[in-house]
């Protein structure tokens, strides 16, 4: 590769003062100066490093920084965090130096940013253990998200230069994490983005698919549009409203979700499209506006009442404000239309950050939910009793933003995660209340602690001060406080049990003359293959274990057998050689070795799939699709474990898999399904399975074929019998 550094020292030069240029408008006296001391650290800082594509490294501080100020509306501090956010991870600098030269805060967010080296427990996930470092100081400043974003973001962007099993570990990591991360914090252009480049990489062809399909119907949607927008103008002017009509487009992986999840065409996702009115208004007018707006659209187009939400007068958590109403259109279409002024839009768009633009400058009558949800997660901090992976399991659950609305018997709105439990809202009032709660009435009623809560309950809690927490609790409770607090109990209440197994084990140790020491618990946890010393002795106590068991310590270990031997992926990344059987349908790890694996159950890959292997603990590798829906867990918490797999085409061997066919039911369809399986494509069935309601009939049959190209065939052939009506493939 022929490098110019000349031209490229020009381009770095230019990207900087395009920086500067769109961060003009916010910077303060003295703000230029300090970007340019951090640009100029940076530069010196990565002079010998170049990024996978061969450019200068600097490239990316500098695009982080120009997303963080352009796309979230960030400020000079996170300006200068950004410039620097990889000087403490992959360079000389140290954190001391970041905070000499340009302050705490910054040195606060660059080390929330900075990756933790070194060796981990087994068990434990290096991915997981970063996040959770991450979020610890998220507590403390909310940048530190903001720029990880604006990271995260770019690193998606420029993804096609990394080898291939990388670009599925990060993909996955983004769509299990951060995009969930930046819908939470009202970030909808970056989360919709980082969706969309997910699926680009793990489903190319899905993803080039409702892309070009999209863009087709670009010309389509302008006209529609346009005519949408016309009767309205003038009646809007006429009422002295200012606003703006556009449309807007779902995103391709929101488009490819529901044709899955609703097993429907593209033609037939009815809310493709949306049209949206961004109104001007006063804060203390946003409201009226709003509804007069509203009431103009529904005098010309008729409104579905099922079809109304209305997040202008209860804004959802993450600051999302709207007015949402479904009309049908003079074509005969639904049409969702969003009415919002500008205010909202920008929130809509930039979230968190355009949030607190406007708190400061024009004080709103409404808080955001953020601060809550940064209160909750603070409290999650605060019990830092769980694993790393246990962690982020729980900082998941307090990510999804979806809402159900209820009241205290005095009237006060309290918002809970959508599918909580009259016990969810128990611990939500206070944590002591949720301990002893022993039932609840809703509007009225007696219901049970598993009774899910709906939008306008009210709900009184009853107590006992005989009521504590159950193992059976953590079966129906969802927000991350109630989860918590539960464990928490259950916990202590686990250790005063163990003590009591403690005292047994010792006694039985001193009668085999046994020392309780590291050495011994250790031998004890392998034997009876229990994790923590507080869980043995549980069991114990609890007679899952018995003190008897204790023996077998003085017998001599077994050896293991010379042919076997263990992976360990983290010292071998290449995953050598493990030959098994003459299984060479699948080549895997950086060679491209013949190694012995199994095909995982969860997704069922074929030759012609795209697959990665994983490295389980007990059962070798497995071989999964990268589009399994398991595959976005294992990548982004144990993405060590991944190896590169690759299909072979050496031998002609039959796979099973399972269709779903969806028909109108008549008299002989099945019989000519199965004639088209069995007759025309000689594909043999293993089984079949029909149900048959009001008309319709729904078939799931599991069949051997040779590989994708097979099976496409196959489908292809059956969609093509009359009364048919869709055919797809399902996992599992």
């Amino acid at each position: 590769m022929v490098i110019d550094i000349e031209k490229e020292n020009k381009e770095i030069i230019k990207r900087y003062r395009l920086l500067l240029r769109t961060a003009k408008p916010i910077l303060k006296e003295g703000d230029a100066k300090i970007i340019k001391k951090a640009f100029f650290t940076s530069v010196q800082a990565h002079k010998d490093m170049r990024r996978k594509s061969g450019e200068p490294y600097i490239y990316h501080p500098l695009a982080v920084a120009q997303i963080a100020v352009e796309e979230i509306g960030l400020g000079t501090t996170s300006i200068i965090a950004a410039l620097l956010h990889d000087v403490v991870e992959d360079t000389h600098l140290e954190l001391r130096d970041i905070e000499r030269d340009f302050g705490s805060k910054v040195a606060t967010i660059i080390d929330g940013l900075t990756k933790i080296s070194g060796v981990f427990e087994h068990g434990s996930s290096q991915q997981a253990e970063n996040f959770r470092k991450m979020i610890l100081t998220l507590s403390e400043d909310v940048r530190v998200i903001l720029v990880k974003l604006a990271d995260r973001l770019h690193n998606m962007r420029t993804l096609e230069s990394m080898p291939r099993d990388k670009q599925l570990k990060i993909a996955s990591e983004t769509m299990y994490l951060y995009a969930p991360l930046a819908h939470r914090l009202g970030l909808y252009a970056i989360k919709s983005e980082l969706e969309d480049l997910y699926l680009k990489y793990t489903d190319t062809e899905r993803y080039n698919f409702v892309a070009d399909k999209v863009a087709k119907s670009d010309a389509a949607r302008e006209k529609t549009t346009k005519d949408f927008a016309g009767p309205l103008e003038l009646p809007l002017k006429r009422a002295g409203l200012k606003f703006k009509i556009k449309g807007r487009t779902k995103s391709i992986y929101s488009i490819h979700t529901k044709m899955q999840q609703q097993n429907i065409p593209f033609e037939e996702v009815y809310d493709l499209f949306a049209i949206r009115l961004i109104l001007e208004a006063e804060p203390e007018e946003e409201k009226s506006v709003c509804w007069k707006a509203y009431s103009i659209v529904t005098d010309f187009y008729k409104p579905n009442p099922d079809r109304l939400k209305d997040w202008v007068s209860t804004p959802k958590a993450n600051g999302y404000e709207s007015l949402h109403t479904t009309v049908m259109s003079k074509t005969g279409q639904w049409v969702e239309v969003q009415i919002r002024t500008d205010r909202m839009d920008d929130i809509a768009e930039k979230g968190y950050a355009a949030h607190w633009k406007y708190k400061e400058d024009k004080p709103v009558a409404k808080d955001s939910g953020i601060e809550d949800w940064i209160r909750k997660v603070r409290e999650l901090i605060e019990n830092n009793d769980f694993s790393a992976l246990e962690f982020v399991n729980e900082f998941r659950q307090n990510l999804f933003s979806e809402e159900v609305f209820v009241f205290t018997p005095k009237g006060d709105l309290k918002t809970l995660q959508f599918g909580a439990t009259a016990l969810d809202f128990a611990f939500e009032i206070h944590t002591k209340i949720g301990e002893h709660c022993l039932g609840a009435k809703v509007n009225q009623k007696l219901v049970p602690l598993s009774y899910q809560l709906n939008n306008g309950d009210q709900i009184e809690i009853l107590t006992s001060a005989k009521q504590k927490p159950s193992e059976d609790w953590l079966k129906f409770v969802v927000t991350s406080k109630a989860r918590t607090k539960i464990k928490e109990s259950l916990k202590e209440d686990k250790k005063t049990i163990a003590q009591d197994g403690k005292a047994m084990v010792e006694r039985k140790l001193s009668h085999l003359k046994i020392p309780l020491n590291n050495e011994t618990i250790n031998k004890m946890l392998l034997l009876f293959n229990v994790k923590t010393p507080l869980e043995f002795y549980y069991n114990v106590a609890k007679d899952i274990i018995q003190p008897s068991q204790l023996k077998r310590l003085k017998e001599p270990e077994k050896k293991p057998e010379p042919s076997k031997r263990v992976i360990d992926v983290e010292h071998d990344k290449k995953s050598a050689v493990v030959k098994g059987a003459d299984k060479d349908m699948i080549l895997i790890g950086d060679n491209l070795d013949k190694i012995d694996y199994t095909l995982a159950k969860c997704c069922n890959p074929i030759p012609g799939d795209e697959v990665f292997g994983f490295v389980t603990v007990s059962e070798g590798i497995k071989i999964h699709r990268t589009n399994c829906p398991n595959a976005i867990e294992l990548m982004s918490q144990y993405g060590y474990r991944i190896v590169k797999a690759k299909w072979t085409s050496q031998k002609e061997l039959a796979f099973l898999t399972g269709l779903k066919i969806v028909g109108a039911d008549r008299v002989g369809i099945i019989n000519d399904v199965t004639k088209v399986i069995s007759t025309q494509l000689k594909v043999n069935i293993r089984s079949i399975t029909i149900d048959t309601d009001d008309g319709i009939f729904e078939g799931t049959m599991m069949v051997f074929v040779n590989g994708t190209e097979h099976l496409n065939t196959l489908i292809s052939k059956l969609k093509e019998i009359s009364d048919i009506i869709s055919v797809s493939r399902i996992s599992g």
